[in-house]
């Protein structure tokens, strides 16, 4: 049974101190671990950089017994575990990349108490040896399992994007310890759906639920529809104008990351930028090299598939540029909000054009990652996931702000302080929403920051809405804008378009036009399209505006084209540059440092990072060092009232950061 009063919320500030460094928790932490200390499950959903993994390592820390996360990030769990070392705590890891001896030692010391938290993949649950191993541990002669924590828990709901069949393992092991610990999941981008779905699979009781709100003010969305050819290009400019930052380049294909990288690789090394790259299909100690590389700040540039990222702590990465369209707005926003995790101005870039969807909807057709379920799991899963792409497609051809799309998806509308539209359904509806009901906008995405004048289509629209319903809704977005556009090609005469009313009505306008205007149809609800890998589209439910025009109110539609190129990549260069000088007034160093003081720490910094073979956050964060940068510690003490300097920390290196520092004044008094 778990003991309520184990461990009191005083002792957990405590721990935050000592651990951490910190005096107090982050907008949320502390009711999800008052709740945790008080025997209670609980439900985080709380963006990238907000601090999730504080809500149960607090708990760890402070509760008896041995902590289980599980966490589907196998490869990165030495960092977690080193991380966690390095701010004083015991925490273990047990997976595959450990030898047989090793396992045994870790599973020894934890039956003695050596450990306060360790990291298991899903798989692992489902391992008789293990399972064996809890069942000692929370039997009547163990050390306890107070808390079980479930790390990237969409991964247990079909409705999300990341589905996978061994979280189905989470909730049969719970059930069968001895004694059921506290259980606790946590997600970065979960809808309202998939939550409901996390709380049923894994068997949560009346758990205290926090939805900490998911807008990311410090990060610049920017959208861009180009050619695979101009990608390359305007990824190339971009990095060469972004020479100190980090970024991540995420593309949908292996091949794809290592053609982009290559590229980059030639044409940025005479910059003196270097480019990495990471996928499944490379060797594992050379995507672990890679991987280390990225994080220690010594390759800055990384190009790599989503399969790079996921609980990777680097708290500097200064932009991620999307060269492809990811599956799912969940997606995403977890991809994306690897940037600026420690606050300061970031940017994230999507590129994209109708290849990607094409080739999304062709992956999704294929089934790759659904090997593992029925026939009927397998279909619901593939119609989940094409409702996922139909919203990210709604989301790249939004003309209102990117920031309220994406808030609104998630059901967090509020979050702009801004009179909005009712939320739409995921997806056919979210582009509607945005581009009519935004009465204000972020000011910091590339659709506010590149205002466009509306223009009126009304009669291209008027003619897509009546051949669609001529065809019967029997033919894709590319076949009816070719029809109307009069086009003579052989698909044209073998389905006989050319002989419908309405063929070539609009001989005049581009096909790209005609084609984004039926998208914003489509988007606000008067077409419809189908799902599957050659979706076509059909009359929506508002089509009878255009059909049955009521008396003395004509149908009008206006949309806005979106500014593209070298305009749009210059105003968001302006806005990031704005957020980052309003970010520099609480940030900035005493008059007349000029951020060398900075520099130096980081050196300081670096070079301990080297000699324990350590990334550099590890040692301390960018934010720590500037704070040391503005209060300029001189004893152990001072040093520990830097937000993010805990007790170990300052003990491990806090005599080489005060003696820089010391130096550094002595230089540069007057």
């Amino acid at each position: 049974m778990f003991d309520a009063g184990a461990a009191t919320m005083e002792e957990a500030r405590a721990a935050l101190s000592t651990y951490f460094g910190y005096d107090a928790f982050r907008p949320g932490q502390e009711r999800l671990v008052s709740a945790i200390l008080a025997g209670r499950d609980a439900l985080g959903v709380m963006p990238t950089g907000a601090g999730k993994s504080v809500c149960y390592q607090i708990p760890a820390l402070t509760l008896p017994g041995l902590t289980l996360v599980v966490s589907p990030l196998v490869s990165l769990m030495g960092d977690q575990v080193r991380a966690l070392k390095a701010a004083g705590a015991r925490p273990s890891y047990l997976n595959s990349t450990l030898t047989v001896p090793q396992q045994n030692t870790v599973l020894k010391r934890a039956r003695e108490g050596w450990y306060q938290i360790m990291y298991v993949a899903p798989e692992r649950l489902a391992d008789e040896r293990f399972l064996a191993f809890a069942r000692e541990l929370a039997g009547p002669d163990g050390i306890g399992i107070p808390l079980v924590a479930v790390d990237e828990a969409h991964c247990v709901s079909q409705w999300g994007q990341d589905f996978r069949p061994s979280y189905l393992e989470i909730a049969r092991f719970i059930d069968s310890l001895p004694v059921r610990p506290v259980v606790a999941a946590f997600t970065a981008t979960a809808t309202e759906r998939v939550r409901t779905d996390i709380v049923q699979m894994l068997g949560l009781r009346r758990p205290e639920t926090v939805v900490t709100g998911f807008d990311r003010q410090n990060l610049y969305f920017g959208v861009e529809e180009m050619g695979d050819k101009a990608k390359a290009l305007w990824i190339r400019d971009f990095a060469l104008s972004h020479a100190d930052a980090s970024g991540i380049i995420y593309c949908s294909t292996r091949r794809a990351v290592d053609e982009l990288a290559f590229a980059l690789g030639r044409e940025l090394a005479p910059a003196g930028i270097r480019v990495g790259r990471y996928h499944a299909g490379m060797a594992a100690d050379e995507r672990t090299e890679n991987q280390a590389a990225f994080i220690d700040d010594l390759v800055p540039v990384i190009v790599a598939t989503n399969a790079f990222g996921m609980g990777i702590d680097k708290p500097n990465v200064r932009y991620v540029i999307h060269h492809n369209v990811p599956e799912s707005i969940e997606a995403y926003y977890q991809e994306a909000g690897r940037a600026g995790r420690d606050g300061d101005p970031a940017e994230c870039h999507l590129l994209w054009n109708g290849n990607d969807f094409r080739l999304r909807r062709y992956l999704i057709d294929r089934g790759d990652d659904e090997s593992e379920l029925d026939d009927d799991a397998r279909e619901r899963a593939r119609q989940n996931r094409y409702r996922l792409l139909s919203a990210m497609e709604g989301y790249c051809e939004t003309t209102g702000c990117l920031r309220a799309y994406i808030l609104r998806y998630f059901g967090d509308e509020g979050a702009l302080g801004v009179e909005t539209a009712s939320a739409p359904a995921h997806g056919a509806t979210g582009a509607a929403a945005c581009a009519e009901g935004l009465s204000g906008g972020c000011g910091n995405c590339s659709n506010c920051t590149n205002p466009a004048e509306a223009e009126d289509v009304t009669a291209i629209a008027r003619e897509a809405v009546l051949l669609v319903r001529a065809t019967g809704g029997r033919f894709g977005r590319a076949l009816v804008a070719d029809a109307l556009h009069g086009a003579n090609t052989e698909r044209i005469r073998q389905y006989r378009l050319d002989e419908m009313p309405g063929f070539g009505t609009l001989a005049s306008e581009p096909v790209a036009h005609i084609k984004d205007v039926i998208g914003q149809l489509i988007g606000r609800g008067y077409l419809s399209q189908s799902q599957g890998q050659f979706p076509t589209v059909a009359l929506g439910p508002r089509a009878v505006e255009v059909l049955e025009e009521a008396p003395g109110k004509p149908f009008a539609f206006t949309m806005k084209r979106r500014a593209g190129g070298r305009r749009a990549a210059v105003r968001a260069r302006q806005a990031v540059d704005l957020l980052r000088d309003e970010a520099s007034r609480d940030a900035r160093p005493r008059v007349g440092d000029d951020g060398a003081l900075f520099e130096h720490l980081r050196e300081v910094r670096r070079e301990l990072a080297i000699e324990r073979a350590w990334a550099p956050y590890m040692i301390a964060s960018d934010k720590a060092l500037r704070g040391m940068c503005r209060r300029r510690p001189t004893t152990r003490d001072e040093l520990l009232e830097v937000p993010g300097i805990g007790e170990k920390k300052a003990d491990d290196f806090g005599d080489a950061f005060l003696a820089e520092i010391s130096r550094f004044e002595d230089e540069n008094r007057s």
